[in-house]
């Protein structure tokens, strides 16, 4: 059995047994791992309330047959003080953490770009400077580039005519041409398609300025290219509240 030490946040936990806990981490060096956390749940356990999900923590564990198990963990950052209290950037951490889990699909597997979107995108969320949703947007689409999934925003997605084009195809892989626009391919806003680019490329004076429609618009076309290539629907995406929040 080897020992370990890496820093990770937590995804979710899952119970085993009357007191441990079964806790999924992205880490920064090993990727996902699933490991448990022993007597977690007794009410006097000292370190229990670290390995919750929003906590990025310092873990030390040893391997085991099956299951990774951990020995020690401190506090990074308490993340989950600044989300637990406010609906919208509780649920759209909860997306986060969803998506990032479903993105790093084998254990294991070495995922240092995701692992640094997922911190960043919770700190901002937990720091409050940003929309919620925007974040949410922003890293689902910077997670999908990761992943070789990033929707095409301005060149065809098909022929790589450059753009802009009028026309936005989920199926074809994002904005096509008018030659090769298939059936049923909606046409979304100038404005639109100027904040995907935005929240893509990080440039959030363009994004603070989006319209409430535009904003709309962009969250539906990120959600359904996201759930397009996974497949599969993200059971925490309808909770999401998508409202324009004062800054």
């Amino acid at each position: 059995m080897s020992l370990y030490r890496d820093t990770g946040m937590v995804l979710r936990v899952q119970k085993l047994g009357e007191a441990d806990r079964i806790v999924t981490i992205l880490t920064r060096k090993h990727g996902k791992i699933r490991a448990v956390a022993k007597g977690v749940r007794r009410t006097r356990s000292r370190w229990g309330a670290r390995l919750e999900p929003f906590n990025h923590v310092d873990v030390q564990c040893y391997s085991g047959r099956s299951l990774d198990i951990v020995t020690q963990a401190q506090t990074v950052d308490a993340f989950g003080a600044g989300l637990v209290g406010d609906y919208s950037r509780y649920t759209a951490g909860c997306a986060i953490l969803e998506t990032a889990d479903r993105l790093v699909a084998e254990e294991g597997e070495p995922s240092l770009r995701v692992y640094l979107l997922l911190v960043g995108a919770i700190r901002a969320l937990a720091d409050r400077e940003r929309d919620a949703s925007l974040v949410l947007d922003a890293f689902l689409l910077r997670a999908m580039t990761h992943a070789g999934w990033a929707p095409a925003i301005n060149d065809c997605a098909r022929c790589a005519e450059p753009g802009p084009h009028p026309a936005f195809n989920i199926a074809a892989g994002g904005a096509v041409c008018q030659r090769c626009r298939p059936p049923g391919s909606v046409t979304p806003s100038r404005e639109t398609f100027t904040l995907l680019d935005a929240l893509l490329h990080g440039e959030w004076d363009v994004a603070d300025a989006a319209g409430a429609a535009a904003r709309r618009d962009t969250s539906g076309l990120v959600a359904a290219h996201l759930q397009w290539h996974l497949e599969r629907q993200l059971r925490s995406l309808p909770l999401v509240e998508r409202r324009v929040q004062p800054r």
